[in-house]
């Protein structure tokens, strides 16, 4: 059975009785001397507290020794024998050490030392066989086995010693001692904790946590450092001899009490420096961790940001139909390689934030390093991404700059030949100017004239597409026949100029009229509008519509025809011509009607503009501008597609309108409104409003002028549809372009009919 080890606290009204103590004495044989004083009320103490007593100051000298021996000095000159006797046999029952030797002092009074001889005599063999006993007539017998430098005042001795005090001290001590082992048991507990907890997975908890370790860290340090200070003071009560001071014949021996507190100040120096180690370890990992932690919130984030951007350059396509479409594309672009830019540079201060922690010996050095190069390849990837697609597209620009440049070329020539005014080219001199006016634009556009389609495709062969050999291959068959036409007409004027013979004159319509102005030779005005407005007496008839198709079109048409037979290849010049107008304008109504749209409908919306907005204008767009964004979405959307599909397929054109034959039916609705429309205009056409968008746009025209542009638009299809029909007379789509000419010009008809109809009131 363990038994639990007895503390001076829990004995210590027995200890104060004194009737054992430890004087700190030792024998010749190293033994240590416990005292029993001459106590006449020894005996009426009960054996259990004798026994807890004898056991705890046994146990003093026993921590800091093995095998340790005990000389009991008995102290009862002034007591009986049968006293004597009973506190032997007390002895012999419950001493709990290894008992070396008993010395008593006998009782001196001549009847009780006699008792004693006798009784001691009768009782010596049952005594020797428990206890080696001594019986001692005097102290001087005393000092014979013990030097009095080991003994107290009290036997002839010199040792100072002083009960109450030693008590006092013992207290202390092991109070000292359990304090040291509850300071252990903390660190212990606090190591554990330390080891054991799941950190969380935020930043804000981390960091908490490591504030509150930190501040029991502190806590620790002070407890250590007040039982530090208690140890001290208390080694400094005990006085440590001077081992000079002995002489070699003389015993010294070190107090066990300073022993024991040096010793546990030592165990908690030790206790202090290994816990400031691992502390420091801890927060050091802690750091790192929460370090690792923003490191990886950081990665993460400009990971998932360039995957982004990498998803976005990638639907981006590298190559376009046209010059607007391929420059759009590329600002697009560009807008993104400054995001790019932006994103790389923090991608860059990650991997110098990671490179620092590497640097610094970070324990997780082979996942920040890999996360770096990760960081480092998209980055790289991206950057590399973005040049590759805008070199591409920067080539497919230069390209489509070229091929428009070539197409320019080829209608400016065209028009050259078509204003050559033949009445004045009958004379040598006429032709003679003529033929040099043709040389110097062959000179002067030579370059782009004789363009090689076998050099084109060496040179862009890494951005060529389908649609692109296509557009090469349509340019290059209207350089031929451009080239074509050039040589025709310089054999012409050759041939006057050799002969001298007046040729048969060939007259454009009307060449008395004043040359025009020079513009595109498919882009003149196709139709007029005219608004009448009828008032009687009781009201106004709103605004009847005419739509008149004007004639001069063909002007220009017609002295260019002239000159070109009628060869099934110069037939598919005049109508690529008329394909690329329809396109083209197309494109320039599809910008006009949406520049309106935003421009001043959705500023009729804008807070900041609402001030400028005269009240009878205000929630009244849907008059005003009537059901334009439902024809701009549906040829933005739908019909311009539809048309630059033909471009490779000419025959397509009729299909494109009657297919939409339907949809075309939205022009009825916005003619009838009309009228409403202009009457507001009227109206409010001086506002400030009006004139602060149009300067905006920086519009050279008024709004009105940009609200007749679908009707004009309406009349200038069957225009584009007849001269088209005029030239693919023998090709593929022929029928389907004479329905669609049919489909538009009912659609005039319809448009007008139904303005008449609605002119109309006053009938059921």
């Amino acid at each position: 059975e363990t038994a639990i080890p007895i503390c001076a606290k829990d004995i210590s009204d027995d200890l104060m009785k004194e009737f054992a103590f430890l004087s700190g004495g030792r024998g010749k044989d190293k033994a240590w001397i416990i005292t029993l004083p001459d106590n006449a009320r020894f005996n009426e103490v009960p054996e259990e507290i004798v026994s807890k007593v004898l056991t705890y100051l046994t146990s003093v000298p026993s921590q800091h020794e093995s095998d340790t021996k005990f000389i009991l000095i008995l102290d009862r000159r002034l007591d009986t024998w049968t006293s004597v006797k009973m506190t032997l046999q007390k002895i012999a029952a419950s001493f709990p050490g290894n008992l070396h030797l008993v010395m008593v002092l006998r009782p001196t009074g001549f009847f009780q030392r006699t008792f004693t001889d006798i009784g001691f005599r009768f009782s010596q063999e049952d005594f020797l066989l428990k206890l080696p006993v001594v019986m001692l007539s005097s102290v001087s017998d005393l000092l014979t086995y013990i030097d009095e430098q080991q003994l107290t005042p009290e036997f002839g001795g010199t040792l100072e010693y002083c009960h109450s005090e030693w008590v006092i001290f013992r207290t202390a001590i092991e109070s000292f001692a359990l304090t040291v082992k509850e300071i252990a048991q903390m660190l212990q507990s606090f190591g554990t904790e330390l080891a054991e907890t799941e950190l969380p997975d935020d930043m804000y908890s981390i960091e908490r946590i490591l504030a509150l370790r930190t501040e029991k860290y502190y806590q620790l340090k002070e407890d250590i450092t007040a039982v530090t200070k208690e140890g001290n003071l208390l080694l400094s009560s005990f006085e440590e001899p001077d081992a000079g001071e002995c002489s070699q014949d003389q015993h010294c021996e070190r107090p066990g009490d300073w022993e024991t507190v040096n010793r546990l100040l030592g165990q908690l120096h030790e206790m202090e420096t290994a816990f400031d180690g691992f502390w420091e370890k801890h927060q050091l990992k802690m750091e790192q961790y929460l370090q690792l932690w923003k490191f990886e919130q950081s990665f993460q984030e400009v990971k998932n940001a360039i995957e982004f951007l990498m998803a976005q350059q990638a639907e981006l396509p590298d190559t376009g139909d046209s010059v607007p479409q391929v420059k759009q594309r590329l600002k697009d672009l560009g807008h993104l390689d400054g995001m790019a830019q932006d994103l790389i540079g923090k991608a860059q201060v990650v991997i110098l934030h990671g490179h620092q922690l590497a640097a610094n010996h970070h324990y997780a050095l082979n996942l920040i390093c890999q996360q770096c190069n990760e960081l480092r390849h998209h980055s790289d990837v991206l950057s590399d991404e973005i040049k590759k697609k805008q070199m591409r597209l920067q080539k497919t620009l230069d390209l489509h700059t070229r091929l428009q440049q070539a197409l320019q070329c080829c209608d400016e020539g065209a028009y050259l030949l078509a204003n050559q005014q033949m009445d004045k080219c009958q004379s040598k001199e006429g032709a003679q100017k003529a033929l040099q006016d043709i040389e110097r634009f062959l000179e002067s556009s030579s370059a782009y004239l004789n363009y090689d389609p076998q050099a084109l495709h060496y040179d862009f062969e890494v951005v060529l597409t389908s649609e692109l050999k296509c557009q090469i291959q349509s340019v290059q068959v209207k350089l031929e026949n451009v080239r074509s036409m050039f040589e025709n007409r310089q054999a012409c004027f050759k041939k006057l100029l050799d002969k001298h013979v007046r040729p048969v004159q060939l007259v454009a319509p009307r060449p008395e009229n004043p040359p025009r102005s020079k513009s595109p030779l498919f882009s003149p005005k196709h139709g007029k509008m005219f608004l009448m407005t009828a008032c009687s007496s009781s009201h106004c008839i709103p605004f009847l519509f005419q739509i008149e198709v004007m004639h001069d079109y063909q002007e220009k048409r017609n002295s260019l025809q002239s000159f070109i037979s009628d060869s099934d290849d110069n037939l598919d010049i005049l109508k690529g011509h008329v394909i690329n107008e329809l396109i083209e304008t197309e494109r320039v109504y599809v910008e006009e009607l949406f520049t309106v749209l935003t421009g001043y409908r959705a500023e009729m919306d804008n807070p900041a503009m609402l001030v400028l907005m005269p009240p009878m204008l205000r929630n009244r767009k849907d008059v005003l501008f009537g059901n334009m964004p439902e024809i701009y979405d549906f040829h933005n959307k739908i019909f311009l597609h539809s048309l630059e599909s033909c471009l490779g397929a000419p025959e397509r054109v009729g299909f494109c309108f009657l297919d939409r034959r339907q949809d075309f039916q939205m022009y009825e609705k916005y003619c009838q409104n009309k009228p409403r429309s202009e009457s507001l205009w009227r109206q409010c056409s001086e506002s400030t409003f009006f004139q602060e968008c149009q300067r905006k746009l920086e519009h050279k025209l008024g709004l009105d002028s940009y609200l007749l542009k679908p009707v004009q638009r309406l009349t200038k299809y069957q225009l584009l549809l007849k001269e088209l029909l005029k030239y693919s007379t023998s090709c593929d789509g022929v029928q389907e372009l004479q329905e669609a000419l049919v489909a538009m010009l009912d659609l005039l008809k319809s448009v007008n009919d139904s303005m008449h109809q609605i002119s109309i009131t006053g009938y059921d």
